[in-house]
């Protein structure tokens, strides 16, 4: 450690010499840690580093927040001219010279629109420039209500969009029922219109058979079905019965079932008597085992005309009239189905 020992003399002017002695040279007193050291005792300085960094510290934010005061107290105030003397503003260079500075000083427009930006709020984010300038209202309020315009168009478009979303369903919901209704009543018509199809054509079918009818005639009265078409057994030598037989008494009346010509009339082995009678499409109709025949080959006869009488010739049990129908080719059908094709009821 360093003692208190007194600091050395030095061949200073101020301590040789005079305050007037003119001859001997001034020399400048350069002090060095060497030459000069602490003292102990009463006159000794502490150092204080820590405080003199926290007033650093605290001036700088002093100065920091007066010069943010300051510049918000120079916004909400009008532009204060400064006059320089013509000594330093001669020496200034020109300011359209400067980097980054000419472009601002084009024109007046320019500098108009430049004025108006420096002017205006460093806060103003989403304030026009025309509500900074009328001061209608403050920075922070200026955003608060620019935020909350924001959220309620959001909140108005959202709304609009729901609506129209809404709208949009129920109209698909309306095409879908109006479909549905179209669809249903197109159904009832069709199947209306088939009704009505098929009740007008059972009512022409209804009147062509009662016409048709009124040209045929059952081929005998007073009967009993004993025997239909394809019914099997041992009486008959092909195995199954080939015609409709009408039980009735003998002698009773064999009418022509309709017009045509008769191509024969005889006997005929089993079938006992018979009379063939050809009609107009060349369907052949079959009288079997009558007792006797009142028509002959070639003749011409009409529906209902009597033909012969109901016998027990040929092949019987017991009298009967054996109905056969022959087609044009010759084949033997059903005597009853086509006995009611002409809407005759047997």
């Amino acid at each position: 450690m360093a003692s208190n020992q007194p600091a050395p003399e030095t061949s200073s002017p101020l301590r040789s010499g005079s305050f007037g002695d003119e001859d001997r040279a001034w020399e400048e007193w350069n002090p060095t840690e060497e030459s000069v050291r602490p003292v102990r005792g009463r006159h000794r300085v502490a150092k204080q580093r820590g405080l003199a960094r926290s007033s650093t510290v605290l001036g700088v934010g002093v100065i920091a927040a007066v010069g943010a005061g300051g510049m918000a107290t120079a916004q909400s105030k009008p532009p204060v001219s400064i006059s320089l003397p013509d000594s330093i503003k001669a020496n200034l260079p020109d300011a359209s010279s400067l980097p980054g500075v000419g472009a601002f000083m084009a024109g007046d427009s320019e500098a108009g629109s430049t004025e108006i930006v420096a002017s205006a709020p460093l806060t103003s984010a989403g304030i026009t420039a025309a509500e900074a300038e009328q001061g209608a209202t403050d920075a922070g309020e200026a955003l608060r209500a620019r935020i909350l315009q924001q959220a309620e168009q959001q909140q108005a478009g959202a709304e609009a969009e729901a609506r129209a979303a809404q709208e949009t369903a129920a109209a698909e919901q309306a095409a879908q029922q109006a479909a549905k209704q179209q669809s249903a009543a197109e159904a009832k018509a069709a199947a209306e219109k088939k009704a009505a199809e098929e009740a007008a054509k059972k009512k022409a079918e209804a009147e062509r058979l009662a016409k048709l009818a009124a040209s045929y005639a059952i081929p005998t009265s007073s009967y009993t079905i004993t025997s239909t078409y394809g019914q099997s057994g041992s009486m008959w030598s092909s195995g199954h019965h080939t015609g409709l037989d009408f039980a009735a008494p003998t002698g009773t009346p064999v009418k022509a079932v309709h017009g045509g010509t008769i191509k024969s009339a005889g006997w005929s082995g089993s079938y006992g008597y018979r009379t063939v009678l050809e009609l107009d499409d060349g369907t052949q109709i079959w009288y079997c085992h009558q007792s006797s025949m009142d028509v002959s080959a070639g003749q011409r006869v009409s529906t209902g005309d009597t033909i012969g009488r109901v016998g027990a010739t040929g092949n019987v049990t017991g009298p009967h009239l054996h109905l056969e129908v022959h087609t044009a080719d010759g084949s033997g059908i059903d005597p009853m189905s086509w006995l009611r094709s002409k809407g005759l009821t047997v």
